[in-house]
């Protein structure tokens, strides 16, 4: 299945059905008098936000969506059936605008969460609701109002508590299927991550917490360049940044080139991105050339904290799963 983050829909709620016009007519009751039933009211379009989703792929095809229309009224004063109400289920994280004005309408974070998006039309009165001691024999009924259309925009912003980014190669990949159940693609090569992945963390000491591995960013990512401005709204959501570094590409001349590329693209695309916590971490300290580098580094970010692992050997990994967790229960409880 491919990624899919945004999507246009077309939704309508179902008409209001007709009222009926009718009159009683038994055997030994003349003049029975109005009986016309009501119509039943039309479906809504309602969005389901659940976690069973991942991606808006299932919108990729179809998206025209349309509510059951309500029944016509009948004689006998019988109802018509009211509209099924159409459920349209959507990933946690969904944000949902209307396409004309661009204004946000509902942002579905929780599981379960529901939003009525069109509401269906009220069904028509039949005649005899308009039956009074001054008009005993009314000859008409309402029509059903008719249902809503909207165009509606979604956008998946992904829900995680920390976030990894960093340049291509740098083995957010490696660290995540070091952490985690998640089974990313990994390679030795640029851009070998396509999509986000989400895993679940395991603290020994204190709460379970989800990691995503954002694809790797380049210098003008928040212009477009490589998978760029495609994915960077997916860090947005996360409470805490894990900036990782390979080591064993650091070089003498601009140690902190890495660093300052991927905080400037950040900072670029949305200010308060550059404001979130942040946890920098040099990778791959299992190979020997990263040992230079990480002195490199470390001499030239002052005081900076900064952790060292290899996402490999497993060398550091506690230690970050607890720095991770200590920044967490600091923050709210919630993304902001």
């Amino acid at each position: 299945m491919k990624f899919v983050d945004e999507a246009t829909l077309v939704v309508q709620s179902g008409d209001g059905g007709r009222g009926c016009v009718s009159f009683r007519r038994e055997r030994f009751i003349p003049r029975g008098g109005p009986d016309g039933g009501h119509g039943g009211r039309g479906g809504d379009v309602v969005l389901v936000a659940t976690s069973a989703k991942r991606t808006l792929y299932h919108f990729r095809y179809k998206h025209r969506f349309q509510a059951q229309r309500g029944g016509y009224g009948s004689g006998a004063n019988r109802h018509g059936k009211d509209g099924e109400d159409f459920l349209i289920e959507v990933p946690l994280g969904t944000m949902v605008r209307d396409a004309e004005t661009d204004e946000l309408v509902v942002d579905l974070s929780t599981d379960g969460e529901r939003f009525i998006i069109c509401q269906g039309g009220r069904g028509g009165k039949g005649n005899k609701h308009f039956t009074s001691s001054t008009f005993r024999a009314p000859r008409f009924a309402q029509d059903g109002e008719p249902g809503r259309e909207r165009t509606l925009k979604l956008e998946l912003k992904l829900l995680a508590d920390a976030g990894l980014v960093g340049l291509p190669n740098a083995g957010k990949s490696s660290l995540i299927t070091s952490l985690s159940a998640a089974r990313p693609k990994i390679g030795a090569y640029p851009f070998t991550t396509l999509s986000p992945s989400l895993g679940v963390v395991q603290d020994p000491y204190g709460e379970p917490f989800v990691v995503a591995d954002i694809p790797g960013l380049i210098e003008g990512a928040h212009l477009g360049a490589g998978l760029g401005i495609q994915f960077l709204r997916h860090v947005e959501r996360n409470r805490v940044l894990i900036h990782l570094i390979d080591a064993s590409q650091i070089s003498a001349e601009s140690p902190l080139a890495s660093y300052l590329t991927i905080n400037n693209e950040l900072r670029s695309y949305n200010q308060a991105l550059g404001e979130k916590p942040q946890i920098v971490v040099l990778n791959k300290m299992d190979l020997p050339e990263s040992k230079e580098g990480a002195c490199l580094f470390k001499q030239a970010c002052g005081n900076l904290e900064v952790l060292q692992i290899s996402a490999i050997s497993g060398e550091g990994l506690e230690n970050l799963i607890n720095r991770i967790s200590a920044i967490l229960r600091e923050e709210d409880p919630r993304p902001s």
